[in-house]
């Protein structure tokens, strides 16, 4: 598998084989098989420098990426929309 990094400020789609298509947020990373990298579509949006393809490595525990590090995404609590009841009950 080969990993897509989307290196523009907007979401882009990036179309694949057999009629399917990846969607990539700003910054974000994706997985294609080894063969879609040969797509003509995607060869032009490589030569535009909109995507960067890396390769990933397997190391004894950890996995390790060739070129730039992927996004790390992060969960954040939303603000609590619970409201506890005062007064009489």
């Amino acid at each position: 598998m080969k990993t897509v990094i989307n290196k523009t400020p907007a979401p882009i789609k990036l179309p694949l084989p057999r009629g399917k298509t990846l969607h990539l947020g700003p910054r974000q990373t994706g997985q294609i098989r080894d063969d879609a990298v040969e797509h003509p579509a995607l060869k032009k949006l490589i030569d535009a420098g909109k995507i960067e393809i890396a390769e990933r490595q397997e190391n004894e525990r950890n996995a390790t990426w060739q070129g730039e590090a992927p996004h790390e995404t992060t969960h954040a609590q939303g603000k609590s929309t619970f409201r506890q009841k005062t007064g009489d009950r």
